[in-house]
């Protein structure tokens, strides 16, 4: 039997993943925050607040209400990361598999995005969804991969696994949840970095050195929080780092592009609709960095440069640093 699917958040990326479910004639609900949005997906089939590009599927049925996901039994949650544990306090007490598909970390609490769901949903089994995916391309039908990390294990990519795969979105098994949170959230923080290289004209040899040092980072922070290494070198970690820092439809590379360009980081973020997560992970990821006595050079760079240090200083000082062996820091 068919298990009746929601999407939580219609930005972008959860409008796209609502049409990529939906590729099939399956039935979709999708809740939105905005009461326009929900107009005018059940009665244009489009979002032109967030993915006006996609003329949306006759089987997505966008709602306001949390009740009506009373009888949904899987749910991928892709609110921003900073609001995910107050709207997923809203959702009906009934038991389902809780997909979560935002990249952050909980500005106060330094929470995963996990932790925040097991909070807010006690009942639920939860699972992370994450890896290098552009929204508008998902929406498109364009090939792409994905990392499926399974707090449940077996029996839950079991379930979920045929509700989400489609021919040209590919889900890979995984059960390391924190893993695969902890490779999407710094990974937009390095984005922010390589922005800043592209914004001052430090060329293409920069950036592929920051990817490299940035993965050392990521890979340092994750196994010390428990992470398997293997998992932040694949789809959810490399991959998702390689596409955010490469390309200018990345929210958090656009960010950091404005930047070293020159722009104040305070007029960029109130100045957005959407939102670069890298912008606030960065200060939490700084700190706990700090609190867990793990070196991560390039995301306090990033920290300095969103509190309005000057991005060619920052830059200077980075490369001013002691040299080393490159397996250390």
């Amino acid at each position: 039997m068919t298990q009746r699917v929601g999407v939580i958040g219609a930005g972008a990326w959860g409008t796209a993943l609502a049409q990529m479910l939906a590729s099939d004639g399956r039935d979709v609900l999708i809740w939105a925050y905005e009461a326009e949005v929900v107009e005018a997906i059940n009665a244009h089939r489009r979002n032109p607040l967030y993915l006006p590009s996609a003329k949306l599927s006759a089987s997505i049925n966008a709602t306001g209400d949390f009740g009506d996901f009373d009888s949904v039994e899987i749910a991928l949650a892709v609110t921003p990361a900073q609001v995910m544990g107050d709207v997923l306090s809203g959702l009906p007490s009934s038991p389902l598999d809780l997909v979560l598909c935002s990249k952050g970390i909980e500005a106060g609490t330094g929470r995963l995005m996990n932790e925040v769901a097991r909070s807010a949903c006690p009942n639920s089994d939860i699972a992370v969804l994450s890896g290098p995916t552009f929204a508008h391309e998902v929406a498109a039908g364009l090939p792409t991969a994905v990392t499926l990390a399974c707090g449940g294990g077996e029996n839950q990519w079991k379930r979920l696994s045929p509700a989400i795969a489609r021919p040209a979105f590919r889900p890979y098994y995984s059960h390391d949840v924190s893993g695969a949170e902890i490779g999407g959230a710094i990974k937009n923080v390095l984005a922010i970095a390589c922005g800043v290289v592209e914004g001052l004209g430090l060329g293409q040899n920069a950036r592929a050195a920051l990817i490299a040092r940035g993965m050392a980072e990521m890979l340092r922070f994750g196994t010390a929080l428990g992470a398997q290494a293997d998992t932040l070198s694949g789809l959810c970690g490399m991959g998702d780092l390689v596409l955010t820092c490469t390309s200018t439809s990345s929210r958090n590379f656009s960010l950091g592009k404005a930047l070293g360009g020159g722009q104040a980081a305070a007029d960029l973020m109130a100045d957005r609709r959407t939102v670069a997560e890298g912008a606030h992970t960065a200060p939490v990821l700084a700190q706990l960095a700090i609190d867990r006595d793990i070196a991560m050079p390039i995301t306090t760079a990033v920290h300095a440069i969103l509190q309005g240090a000057r991005p060619n200083e920052v830059v200077a000082q980075l490369l001013a640093r002691p040299l080393t062996a490159e397996n250390e820091v």
